[in-house]
């Protein structure tokens, strides 16, 4: 798998705070954050994530390069949520962290949340993306929120300038009932196909259903509870299909006695009219005994 040294670059503006998303902007990113360590570490143990906000009074670094989900866990937690964004200072500064990274043979990446308006103008965001592709970096956005015209302008304008071998992705994900890590789970920053997820709807490099090769479409180190309780969800129901096919071989083959007749042709009853037991062919009671009588066997008793 690829070997590569991804900075995550997350939007703390005040626009985060907006619950068309579920649950809400910021709590989308950090669980998108944590699928995103856990992808990039289960690809390649020795591949290193760092993370930094571009927001507040300006980008801030909160990890450096780490292969310890911990500190990243961490770092989303003492993140707080204040002023606008500062896009191109952040996206540099997530560069110089990984020119300076200590295993030079990884692959440089940066993905980038934003969800709010984009303050730079084109040109100067034009500059930095030949910057960056220069450098070897690919650059990879996560575009919701706010999706006005200019912004996914700005946004796809940079994507084209900096992408270098289909190294680079933008992913629009509008508001909808799914989560923004389900969009990321399939899409193209992962190795996704690009469909859609059930419930949303298409996007820029989209995202999709097909669970990003894991087990029911759920990580099961970002989610262990989900992973289990659809993994017990689904041997039930196995057990359960396979307890009616075997009900239904067991059914086929037993004889259908329905239409058989009984032995001796029609039921009798049993006791006669005289109120003596009736036999199933055999000769009447009152001739039994006058067989006994005449039995010169019979041994006189008197």
């Amino acid at each position: 798998m690829v070997l590569e040294a991804t900075m995550i670059v997350v939007d703390n503006s005040e626009s985060s705070r907006n619950g068309d998303y579920v649950p809400s902007r910021w709590e989308a990113q950090s669980d998108a954050v944590n699928m995103i360590f856990s992808a990039k570490t289960q690809a390649n143990p020795e591949s290193s994530v760092g993370l930094m906000s571009m927001g507040g009074k300006g980008p801030e670094m909160l990890v450096t390069l780490t292969t310890d989900f911990g500190k990243v866990l961490d770092g989303m937690h003492r993140t707080k949520i204040r002023g606008s964004t500062y896009l191109a200072t952040g996206i540099q500064i997530a560069g110089l962290a990984l020119k300076h990274r200590q295993n030079k043979s990884q692959k440089q990446r940066i993905i980038v949340f934003t969800c709010s308006t984009i303050h730079e103008d084109e040109p100067s965001l034009v500059k930095l993306a030949k910057k960056m592709k220069k450098n070897g970096v690919s650059v990879d956005f996560v575009a919701f929120g706010d999706l006005d015209p200019d912004n996914t302008k700005k946004l796809e304008v940079f994507s084209e300038t900096v992408n270098s071998g289909d190294g680079s992705h933008l992913v629009i994900i509008p508001p909808g009932p799914s989560l923004l890590s389900d969009h990321l789970l399939s899409s193209a920053i992962l190795g996704g196909d690009g469909s859609a997820p059930r419930g949303g709807e298409d996007g820029v490099g989209g995202a999709g259903e097909s669970g990003g090769g894991f087990e029911f479409g759920v990580d099961p180190s970002a989610d262990p509870e989900l992973a289990l309780a659809l993994r017990m969800s689904m041997e039930e129901e196995k057990a359960r299909q396979e307890k009616e096919n075997k009900a239904k071989n067991e059914t086929a083959r037993e004889p259908d006695l329905e239409g058989i007749p009984e032995e001796g042709g029609e039921s009798q009853p049993l006791l006669d009219p005289s109120g003596d037991a009736s036999g199933s062919g055999g000769a009447p009671a009152t001739e039994d005994r006058k067989d006994k009588e005449d039995d010169p066997d019979k041994m006189d008793t008197a």
